[in-house]
């Protein structure tokens, strides 16, 4: 579509990224396709509100001139996100080799018979942040599924917990560094029963040098125990 045979226009809509307190900015491109010079004007409805750039010029033949529309920072949200704003893009032949300096209000206007073409572009508000989609796995309405902590037992009660303190702020922050006090107790535990399990196991491989073959059965009977300690330690 365009302003008759002068000028085509994309898009044929403006279309903003609308967010509260943040401008927004859309380009038209105005297409001449004929052989002659045009000039054209772009006038809206609420221009207190948008900011065109060029407002208006001439577009050579055979060529294309680019429009920056710039809507203001709005100050809130409309109902439904609907606008009533409209934009005119006029157009009309100019002389040969014109210039955006030649064009005079009186090149546009209908009184004196000019055939003076026009284009109506309507508004159309685009959300910045849509809605998340539903995580995959989930249910519409249903959280995600949490996360495993593989360390043989499956237990993220006291990492959720320590997640929500630290992302809420209303929680106490004393609570999460008790919690992650907690936590590295545990890790310190852990690497001590390593520690000691290694020196068991140094001390069977002595005891098995000495022993001969029977040592082997000793090494079994030992590993077992081992094995018994780690599975109490870990699952319960």
């Amino acid at each position: 579509m365009g302003t008759g045979d002068l000028l085509s226009v994309h898009p044929t809509e403006l279309k903003f990224q609308f967010e509260v307190k943040k401008q927004s900015s859309c380009s038209l491109q105005l297409t001449n396709k004929t052989d002659k010079y045009v000039a054209f004007k772009v006038k809206t409805t609420n221009p207190k509100k948008y900011c065109v750039r060029p407002n208006a010029g001439i577009v050579l033949p055979q060529s294309t001139c680019s429009v920056t529309v710039t809507m203001q920072a709005p100050k809130e949200l409309p109902p439904d996100l609907q606008c009533k704003d409209k934009f005119l893009l006029q157009s009309v032949v100019a002389a040969d080799g014109a210039t955006t300096k030649d064009i005079t209000p009186d090149m546009f206007s209908k009184e004196d018979g000019k055939a003076v073409k026009e284009f109506k572009l309507r508004v159309i508000y685009i959300p910045a942040n849509p809605p998340s989609p539903v995580p995959e796995g989930s249910e519409e309405g249903s959280p995600p599924r949490a996360s495993v902590l593989e360390n043989g037992h499956q237990n993220m009660s006291l990492f959720d917990s320590v997640s929500r303190s630290l992302e809420d702020p209303k929680e106490k922050s004393s609570e999460a560094w008790s919690m992650i006090s907690k936590l590295t107790e545990e890790k310190t535990l852990a690497l001590e029963q390593n520690q000691k399990l290694h020196q068991e196991l140094d001390l069977m491989k002595k005891q098995m040098s000495k022993s001969g073959a029977g040592g082997f059965s000793l090494l079994i009977a030992m590993l077992v125990g081992l094995l018994g300690i780690l599975v109490g330690y870990f699952f319960n």
